[in-house]
């Protein structure tokens, strides 16, 4: 071979390496980074080819699939009482991408999760389309509905529902809600209806979950957190031991009187009689006396101060790190910068009726393959113990006064046993703005067992000022709640 002619063939040779090279980089190395490219298309094709797979509630699914209008799209989701399940399942859309359940179990539902390859390569040899599979829920459909169904005509509101035992939960609703099947696919009419939704067009923000993300001042609820730091640091041993409570009681350092609500017993009351009667001048004091630490060791044994992850991430509720002594007292009767979402009541509820041990929270229960395999199974994971046991059951008797014979008679269930505490949370600058009404609760059956326990919040603008309490609006929705979930295990 003459010189030219060798030239050329080491040049076309080097050419080939360099294209099988780059042939192998973007086959191995960048294929990962191709596939999930948001601009590679092919990928989005692929992915609404086939039916997503359902979430289940109670053994039947509350999404679905339809034909597209896409060209490219051949299928989209669609949701059965998309605005009641909404907090839960949150969206997919084929122009907005996917949210909560959608999205962190994505991959189940798409048929492309690691765990279904074998039963993907086997399907694609055997010529059937893939399938996705399904997400097996822990809600309660009866409770679900009771609970948005109480929370329509109330204005803003949420409610979170617990089974204490093992943290299942039964129930996540918001409102104003949504529903996610106007915007599923990726025409100028989901586009629309998808800018509807959002704060700018919507000041009431109906995509906003407010059972997870919302953050609210829990008002006097917060007090069952107090009489547990009071009873757990040894400050009183007995709900019916009469507390060092000063009328009227002074913030310390200050001049400032700290004020209950009406004509109330609250001179050296009992913790039970202050719970009854939501003093705040006891809890106040109480609060000041067990100190700020224990306070905050308290509230973050009930998982203050931290994330929940449900799988859908909760934010974190809040109880002030650093205080003053004015500060500590505003903050044991759920003012100054307490701050908490509908979860995290709910979970404050449910250790008190399970005995002082506070379970994970999480919501979903199973995920399938779509020959119905179980691929994942949620085991129930104790989280931390609030309390001892015979601190609970103390705090349990008070709380099953509040409903018996204090502020939350309209929780009242015949041959039921319910323990529950209010609130009247302030809200705007200088209370301007009409309060929030709380109730959290839980129901114990005659066995002693207890099947949920349940955290109440409502915004309600249209109501009168001096009409506004969580035994008037909040209770009433738990107890609703309360009783779908016993019904339904009847």
């Amino acid at each position: 071979m003459n010189k030219p002619l060798r030239r050329i063939a080491i040049f076309c040779g080097l050419l080939v390496f360099a294209l099988l090279v780059r042939d192998n980089w973007l086959q191995y190395v960048r294929a990962d980074d191709l596939k999930d490219d948001p601009l590679n298309r092919r990928v989005a094709i692929e992915r609404y080819a086939t039916p997503r797979g359902d979430i289940i509630v109670d053994g039947k699914s509350i999404t679905g699939s339809s034909t597209s209008n896409s060209s490219d799209f051949e299928y989209k989701r669609t949701y059965k009482d998309g605005p009641m399940w909404a907090p839960v399942t949150g969206y997919a859309s084929q122009a907005f991408g996917a949210t909560q359940l959608e999205s962190i179990d994505d991959g189940i539902l798409t048929g492309n999760d690691d765990r279904l390859f074998f039963r993907n390569t086997l399907d694609m040899i055997t010529g059937k389309k893939k399938q996705g599979g399904n997400v097996v829920t822990t809600l309660n459909a009866a409770a679900q509905k009771a609970a948005y169904d109480g929370l329509k005509g109330r204005g803003k509101g949420a409610v979170a529902a617990i089974d204490p035992s093992t943290g299942a939960i039964l129930a996540l609703a918001s409102f104003p809600s949504y529903d996610p099947s106007v915007f599923a696919g990726n025409s100028q009419a989901d586009a629309e209806a998808w800018q509807k939704l959002q704060k700018k067009a919507n000041p009431d923000e109906p995509m906003l979950n407010r059972a997870l993300r919302d953050i609210y001042p829990p008002g006097s609820t917060f007090k069952v957190v107090t009489a547990a730091a009071a009873l757990e640091s040894g400050l009183y041993t007995d709900a019916d031991e009469k507390t060092d409570s000063p009328l009227p009681y002074t913030l310390p350092d200050t001049t400032t009187e700290l004020k209950n609500e009406g004509t109330i017993p609250c001179k050296n009351a009992t913790m039970r009689v202050a719970l009854q009667w939501s003093c705040n001048t006891v809890f106040g004091k109480m609060g000041v006396d067990v100190g700020k630490d224990k306070m905050l060791e308290e509230a973050k044994k009930f998982g203050f101060n931290s994330e929940q992850f449900v799988p859908v991430r909760s934010s974190a509720s809040n109880f002030p790190e650093k205080m003053d002594k004015p500060q500590t007292a505003l903050s044991s009767i759920g003012q100054f910068e307490t701050a908490t979402t509908p979860l995290q009541m709910a979970m404050v509820a449910s250790a008190i009726a399970n005995d002082g041990k506070l379970m994970k929270p999480y919501m979903v229960d199973k995920l399938q393959a779509p020959n119905l395999d179980v691929l994942e199974q949620t085991e129930p994971e104790e989280m931390s113990q609030p309390l001892s046991s015979k601190n609970a059951q103390t705090l349990q008797s008070m709380m099953e006064t509040v409903v018996k014979d204090g502020t939350g008679k309209k929780a009242q269930i015949s041959g039921v046993t319910v323990g529950g505490k209010t609130g009247t949370a302030q809200h705007g600058v200088d209370n301007s703005e009409k309060p929030y009404a709380w109730f959290i609760s839980y129901a114990k059956l005659a066995d002693g067992s207890s099947p949920v326990a349940v955290a109440v919040v409502v915004q309600d603008e249209e109501a009168i000022r001096d009409n506004i309490s969580g035994g008037g609006l909040a209770a009433p929705i738990a107890k609703s709640v309360m009783e779908a979930v016993i019904n339904s295990k009847q």
